[in-house]
């Protein structure tokens, strides 16, 4: 059941992308009830987290690696899984207004439900492997959505910046992860807790928990990783929205709370966070104060406010994880819908500068009413809800001292004065948010457009999330029985009194509140809010430009030594790569020795076809680097690659000799076509210089004694059982096959075959980018169509047909002129009967040689047999589109490996059966088949994209 919510988002994000076009402008529509209904299976599950239950599942992945598909929802996931999936539903309906149907929808909102999908896998995982897996996956997502509009420098930049930083700090959290798993013994989160002794009293510990709270960091953009927030602002404002105030930027907030029971409570985490918590919340609402533009400013009082619920998780009391949890809340309430308003604001006057921005409330009231709730409930005024959360941080930082904090003596007073000068400055640039947009007795008439209210569909929305400040704030105390209270007893095991509420009495965070109230009035009369140079640029040294100096430094100064080397000799490049794998080879053979453990006593005698055979390689391998035409070269490449298939064929491989064939004429062609774009003929030899040429010389003949070297001594020498009596013994009885080759490649080696595919796929995709990618006269990086191709084949049949006035000659015609009639006359027929011996081979392969990848390259023969003799018009003619069979491969394979899930099974187990049909009699059936049409696609698919798209390019 959770592994099909978390499976939801993903699966319909596949839908949107093979399926847009059907879909048209009913993209967002269609995204919309995937959040809704997540929203409702969370909440259904209220009840039972509320009695306490934890509600698990788990199963097997990698069992060897001890990772497991394992998630879990308690309180704490629930509170979390509810903010991301409530949260989602009004983002992707204030999306359908607020995108035009011009922009790339599709990918819009393929994108967010990959993100939302990611970030529910991560509040649920129960294994450090799984929730690494998602928190990377988050990274990913965020950055595509951040760089949503690529054609804007600042966007890549911003997106760049965040995957750079986020990225690294997701590495150190691994790195953590691996620790506590080896420490522990077990890399399942619940059964971590068991060990909470054996880590806190290990040496890892401190690597342990500085590198976890890297990861929290980087995430929930803490100083001094904050830089990548206020950059992520170049993406659309529902983006902002939704990554970076509700979700994106709490996964730090949630994994410090997850592993604060099992790391938390020492004095190395405690003061870390809290410390940290409190430099981000002072720095983000002091730096605030000078932004002019309005997502700036919420940017940085994102990190501010962010800081001030890591600090109540640094301090560590049952109260103050309480307040923590609860200003979480509140947070994503106001500050979400201060971001959907900052989006209308803009997307009504077409600018988000303060400075030009004034009397909106007029023309604008609804907004306006908007701002007042949100902005206020984050200056922590009665009657929001932002009040009661600032109350209890209030309350939590002043009993720090002489508590939590109670070891730093009165050094530990700097808390609640950290906490009541940075809530001063939140006051004023709150105050300011709202006073200087929406009062004013002009309305502005500098903006682009001339301000009027949003349309309802983004107004409804808004308003949604902006009236939870006020249901929480009338109603505190069920939300913080139902939400919170479940949630703080996951975090700090038992709960604090819980009576939320206005008024306590004249109390201590009662008097802070009326010094911040007080103070932020007499600062907000008398500072000029409206200059830059109280922001982070007048520093002379800051993290941001500390990261542009590293980021436009460091090729700088690699570049250098790259110059050193990149001499434009590939002859250059391949000795290097040779001379190390010599150098790393060759010292451990000299150092220990390993020469003298070489035994030729048990060799297989040689026969004379073999001798003749080496000689026919060797003789072909030295023509190939002697010859001066190219067709002549690559025939005698060609020759070695057959007569290596025909060892295959000698040695009884037969699996191996069908590939190498068909590798080898795919090569071959694939040669053909990539020299038919270079001018004709080919420069003779320059005369090379002798000592270069001795060199080459010893580094061919090092080359060969080493390979010789190595196949000696691992026939000599078998410090290993060998394992391939295990698959000799169990192919039939296990999988169901008798050609072992086969069934090790989908069967027993089922994720490895998934792996090369994937890189098959990567190939093709990167030769297709490289193929249809340009850069023109200023710099700037352009696409060339399919299309482009097409009308250029187009053009020049018409300007050929009319030069020789022949307007009634067919494409077929014109080409028939330059192939041989018989070539012509029987390639269909032959290309017919390679297809017929490729399905037979696909069928027949996991009992006889063949299989997918066999049969996948035979049929890219038959189809460019065809090709080659028809020409370019043949893609035209063709039903359908070759790029298509690599996603369809990859998601057949996955698809296997996920179905096996189901069935609570391993990752990619594969089943078979026997059946009885009339006339045929017992016929097998194995679910590897399924695996091998997977594979047999994506081969076809990568060949024949990476041969027409070069087949297609200018000569």
């Amino acid at each position: 059941m959770l592994f099909s919510l978390i499976l939801i988002p993903f699966v319909v994000s596949f839908f949107i992308m093979i399926s847009h076009r059907f879909i048209k402008t009913k993209l967002g529509w269609t995204a919309l009830p995937v959040p809704i209904v997540l929203f409702l299976f969370y909440l259904a599950m209220l009840p039972r987290t509320l009695s306490g239950e934890t509600i698990s599942t788990s199963l097997s992945w990698i069992p060897m690696l001890k990772i497991t598909l394992s998630f879990e929802i308690n309180g704490l996931s629930l509170f979390f899984a509810l903010l991301i999936s409530f949260v989602g539903i009004l983002v992707i309906l204030y999306s359908i207004y607020y995108l035009s149907e011009r922009e790339r929808l599709v990918h819009f909102y393929a994108f967010l439900l990959l993100f939302m999908g990611a970030m529910l896998g991560v509040v649920t995982s129960n294994n450090l492997i799984l929730l690494y897996f998602f928190w990377e996956l988050t990274s990913i997502s965020s950055f595509l959505l951040i760089g949503f509009w690529f054609e804007k420098e600042r966007s890549c930049y911003g997106a760049q910046k965040a995957l750079l930083i986020t990225v690294s700090g997701g590495f150190c959290m691994l790195i953590s992860f691996i620790l506590i798993g080896n420490i522990a013994g077990t890399f399942e989160i619940n059964e971590l807790m068991n060990s909470y002794d054996l880590i806190r009293q290990s040496s890892l510990y401190p690597a342990a928990s500085i590198l976890l709270l890297i990861g929290a960091f980087t995430k929930s953009a803490q100083v001094p990783f904050h830089i990548w927030l206020p950059s992520a602002m170049e993406a659309p404002t529902p983006i902002s929205c939704y990554l970076h105030s509700a979700t994106m930027v709490k996964a730090g907030i949630f994994l410090v709370a997850r592993f604060t029971p099992l790391l938390g409570d020492t004095v190395l985490w405690n003061t870390t966070i809290t410390f940290v918590g409190l430099i981000s919340l002072l720095f983000g609402s002091f730096t605030a104060l000078s932004q002019k533009d309005l997502k700036a400013l919420l940017a940085y009082s994102t990190i501010s406010q962010l800081g001030l619920i890591l600090c109540l998780f640094g301090i560590g009391t049952k109260a103050a994880i309480f307040a923590g949890l609860f200003h979480l809340l509140n947070h994503s309430a106001f500050k979400g819908s201060l971001f959907l308003m900052t989006g209308m604001v803009d997307h009504e006057t077409g600018t988000r500068d303060l400075s030009l921005l004034h009397g909106l409330g007029k023309a604008m009231p609804y907004t306006g009413m908007i701002a007042f709730i949100a902005s206020f409930s984050m200056a922590g005024l009665p009657p929001f809800s932002g009040f009661l959360s600032k109350e209890l941080f209030f309350e939590a930082a002043a009993e720090a001292p002489s508590h939590a904090f109670s070891f730093l003596g009165s050094f530990a007073y700097i808390i609640p004065l950290i906490a009541v000068l940075a809530s001063l400055f939140t006051f004023v640039y709150s105050l300011h948010l709202f006073s200087a947009v929406f009062l004013g007795k002009e309305v502005s008439c500098v903006t682009p457009k001339k301000p009027h209210e949003a349309p309802i569909g983004m107004l409804f929305p808004t308003i949604l999330l902006v009236l939870l400040n006020l249901l929480v704030a009338f109603f505190p105390n069920i939300a913080a029985h139902a939400l919170i209270a479940p949630a703080a007893l996951v975090v700090s095991g038992s709960l604090p009194e819980i009576h939320v509420m206005f008024w306590h009495g004249f109390t201590v965070p009662l008097m802070m509140t009326l010094v911040v109230v007080i103070g932020g009035a007499i600062l907000y009369s008398r500072l000029t809010l409206r200059k830059p140079e109280l922001g982070q640029d007048s520093f002379p040294l800051s993290a941001n430009r500390i990261y542009d100096t590293c980021l436009y430094g460091l090729p700088k100064v690699t570049g250098r030594f790259t110059n050193f080397y990149m001499t434009g000799s590939l002859t250059n490049y391949l000795s290097y790569i040779i001379l190390a794998c010599l150098l790393l080879v060759g010292y451990p053979i000299l150092y220990y020795g390993f020469i003298s453990a070489v035994s030729t006593n048990d060799l297989a005698q040689i026969e004379l076809i073999e001798v003749v055979m080496i000689f026919v390689t060797a003789t072909a391998a030295i023509l190939a680097t002697r010859m001066k035409k190219r067709v002549a070269a690559i025939l005698s490449m060609g020759i070695v690659g057959y007569m290596v298939a025909m060892f295959f064929v000698m040695f009884g491989a037969p699996d191996l000799a069908l590939t190498q064939l068909l590798v080898e004429t795919v090569t071959l062609i694939l040669y053909v076509l990539v020299l038919k774009q270079f001018p004709l003929g080919m420069e003779p030899h320059a005369q090379s210089n002798p000592k270069k040429r001795v060199s080459n010389i010893l580094l061919s003949l090092l080359v060969g004694f080493s390979v010789a070297f190595l196949s000696f001594f691992s026939h000599s020498n078998r410090f290993y059982e060998s394992i391939s009596w295990f698959y000799t013994a169990f192919s039939k009885s296990k999988g169901g096959g008798s050609n072992i080759v086969n069934v090790t490649l989908v069967d027993f080696r089922g994720l490895d075959t998934l792996g090369e595919i994937t890189v098959l796929c990567l190939a093709s995709l990167s030769i297709y980018v490289v193929l249809h990618l340009f850069t023109d006269d200023n710099g700037k990086v352009q696409s060339i169509s399919d299309d482009a191709y097409i009308d250029e084949d187009i053009t020049y049949l018409k300007d050929y047909t009319e030069t020789n006035a022949l307007a009634s000659t067919t494409l077929q015609k014109t080409h028939q002129k330059d192939n041989d009639l018989v070539i012509l006359t029987f390639s269909k027929p032959v290309a017919f009967i390679i297809l017929f011996v490729s399905v037979y081979l696909l069928l027949a392969g996991h009992n006889a040689p063949g299989g997918g990848f066999i049969a996948g390259l035979m049929t890219s023969c038959a189809l460019l047999l065809m090709y080659i003799t028809i020409g370019k018009d043949f893609m035209s003619h063709l039903p359908f589109k070759v790029g298509l069979f690599l996603p369809l491969g990859l998601s057949i394979v996955g698809g296997c490996g996920i179905l096996s899930i189901y069935f609570h099974k391993p990752f990619l187990t594969q089943t078979f059966g026997h059946i009885i049909l009339p006339w045929f009699g017992k016929i097998e059936l194995a679910s590897a088949l399924i695996f091998d049409i997977g594979v047999y696609f994506v081969v076809l698919g990568t060949v024949m994209s990476i041969l027409f798209n070069i087949g297609k390019t200018k000569s």
